[in-house]
């Protein structure tokens, strides 16, 4: 049959073996053909790759799969930008959960039912709609690229619910149970490093990495400017989450004496590990001087805790309990977001803002005293 071009649609013909074919100029003196059985198939598939030329798109690189792309994201993209930490995080999810699942489709074909039946498999199969939202973040993130470099025309991760995750409650160790923590670890290993952790709200990362020089103790400040992350199994100073992250922290008096007690104490395990210290200048280390195991430290914590009676914590439930302390002696959000290194007061308002129902009450008792005052 006669090649027909049709409307500068490109150029249509039927095939010797009857399918029927479009061939179409690109950008570059490249081209690219598409198939279809009937006439009217390929026509409507040269429409819609006309509307993808029309935003943009490019459409010669549409048999690139989404397994082929999230490899060369990861790597490409993906390695070079984020913390090391982040990239093992993203990395897992890829190669475990997206690619086997969405590998094989081509990155221009993946429609939003590919990544909801993803979810909806995950959550079926025991994953915490935290993870699963977590892994569609993570695609999301991808496609943005895929979409910025024209190579699909949408997100198709963004047109997808995520599943809703239910928050726990956190429930901090309040004022008087903090005392008797404080009171029954002061001669303990960790009693230094719970202190500080309760009085600054550093997460254990913070903790671990940070160093005696990163310290002031005539002025009682910290400076806040690495944090200690295990990667591959390897201890490594890795940066601050965001720039808010790297902050400096004015010390209560007993944290001073806590982080003086401390320097004491390494200073006699300096002296048992003769040989064997390692030098890495860490406030809180283990007896020869090497960073600490956050789940040595988690176990040793939670046995503190039984031992004296105390609800079962998280180390990191110790941040909670600084933002609640705080909350309750009347500091204000802004300040808190500061000193814990949010990057936005809506995060330090919702994790926190609930925390001390009795600062509701003095704010009613407040405002009494102004409409009282008017009266």
């Amino acid at each position: 049959m006669p090649t027909r071009r049709g409307h500068h649609e490109g150029t249509i013909r039927q095939r010797p073996d009857g399918t029927w074919e479009v061939r179409l100029s690109l950008a570059g003196g490249r081209r690219k053909s598409l198939y279809a059985k009937t006439r009217r198939e390929v026509q409507d598939k040269l429409r819609a790759t006309q509307r993808d030329l029309d935003v943009g798109v490019d459409v010669g690189a549409r048999q690139q799969t989404v397994g082929q792309f999230l490899t060369r994201w990861l790597e490409d993209t993906a390695r070079p930008t984020i913390r090391p930490s982040t990239y093992a995080s993203y990395a897992g999810h890829v190669h475990h959960h997206l690619i086997p699942a969405l590998g094989h489709y081509p990155l221009a074909k993946l429609t939003p039912q590919h990544v909801q039946k993803l979810l909806n498999d995950k959550q079926q199969a025991g994953l915490s709609p935290r993870t699963v939202a977590y892994m569609r973040a993570v695609l999301r993130r991808a496609l943005g690229y895929a979409v910025k470099w024209s190579l699909v025309s949408r997100n198709v991760a963004t047109l997808v619910d995520p599943p809703r995750a239910v928050q726990k409650p956190v429930q901090p160790l309040s004022a008087a149970q903090v005392r008797i923590l404080l009171d029954a670890t002061k001669d303990d290993r960790l009693g230094p490093l719970i202190h500080v952790a309760i009085a600054t709200g550093l997460r254990q990362g913070e903790l671990f990495g940070l160093r005696w020089r990163d310290t002031d103790l005539d002025t009682g400040t910290l400076h806040v400017r690495y944090a200690m992350q295990r990667i591959d199994g390897v201890p490594t100073f890795v940066e601050p989450k965001t720039a808010l992250s790297r902050r400096t922290i004015p010390l209560p008096p007993s944290a001073v004496a806590a982080l003086r007690t401390q320097r004491l104490r390494q200073i006699e395990d300096r002296l048992l590990a003769g040989s064997r210290w390692q030098d890495w200048d860490l406030v809180f280390a283990s007896g020869i001087g090497t960073p600490l195991d956050s789940r040595n430290v988690t176990t040793r914590f939670q046995r503190l805790l039984s031992k004296v009676g105390l609800p079962r914590q998280r180390f990191h439930d110790l941040r909670h309990c600084a933002a609640s302390l705080l909350l309750a002696g009347g500091v204000p959000p802004r300040t808190i977001m500061g000193l814990l290194g949010h990057s936005q007061i809506s995060l330090t308002m919702n994790t926190y803002a609930h925390l001390s129902p009795a600062l509701e009450r003095d704010a009613a008792d407040r405002m009494e005293t102004f409409l009282a005052k008017s009266s």
